[in-house]
């Protein structure tokens, strides 16, 4: 591979989220908006019926502009983050092309920074949840998130060292197994939340979540996608024309 600084692949990661971001728009807008409509006229419907005020910005400039830059921003965000975690992890989880520990990096993270904290802690429409516990749900889930960020790279580190003893593949499983138990002990421990007000549609809550994780599945396989062929361009060395055409033996 051509040695290259970090910061190449800073850039080139922050880029590729910022594709993942337009990818994850489009199925928020498309898929989850729907969903957040829905979840506001019933919202408004209650604040209505006990005088609550309108809200100072409208809800289609919420939907587009406020919408896109959030995303956006969110997907530059996550990309600068995970092409760190690429710098560190090319080279150290196993004999893996740039392309390939992009992808493994993404689901990576997909899992640890998505998954393993939705499942105790899943995402909410509009007019579900308790203003007033809005600081302790906040700190549940982003102590769900630290969690399994550390599981994750615990469970990493002790596959490299179990490899050399019980081989690659074994490691691997022994390592992941020990991550699903110890999240599952985590998800024990910590307290729940439960507050889908009485009569509130479940399946407009299930439609929410739902579109919630293909949001964020969209974006992580969109950065996967895209900052693999970018790491492979500026990682792998191009070919000469000699190489390129190789006489028949």
């Amino acid at each position: 591979m051509n040695p290259i600084s970090p910061r190449v692949l800073l850039v080139r990661g922050m880029l590729a989220g910022l594709l993942a971001g337009v990818a994850a728009f489009l199925v928020a807008y498309f898929l989850g908006e729907s969903q957040v409509d829905a979840a506001i006229a019933i919202e408004e419907a209650g604040a209505h019926d006990h005088g609550g005020e309108a809200a100072p910005v409208s809800r289609a400039l919420q939907a587009t502009a406020g919408l896109g830059t959030g995303t956006l921003l969110y997907g530059i965000a996550l990309g600068g983050i995970a092409a760190l975690v690429y710098c560190y992890a090319l080279g150290r989880i196993g004999r893996f092309g740039p392309r390939a520990t992009a992808l493994l990096v993404s689901g990576g993270l997909f899992v640890t920074v998505t998954l393993v904290p939705f499942f105790k802690y899943p995402a909410n429409p509009p007019a579900v949840g308790d203003p007033e516990t809005t600081v302790q749900r906040t700190t549940l889930y982003v102590l769900m998130l630290a969690l399994g960020l550390l599981l994750a790279a615990a469970a990493l580190i002790l596959g490299r060292r179990l490899a050399p003893s019980l081989g690659n593949w074994n490691a691997s499983v022994a390592a992941s197994l020990a991550f699903v138990v110890a999240v599952g002990i985590a998800y024990a421990f910590l307290p729940g939340v439960n507050e889908v007000p009485t009569g509130f549609p479940a399946a407009l809550v299930w439609q929410f979540r739902l579109a919630s994780l293909a949001i964020q599945a969209a974006m992580w396989t969109t950065f996967g996608l895209a900052f693999g062929f970018l790491a492979e361009r500026a990682l792998v060395p191009a070919r000469t024309p000699k190489e390129a055409v190789q006489p028949a033996s």
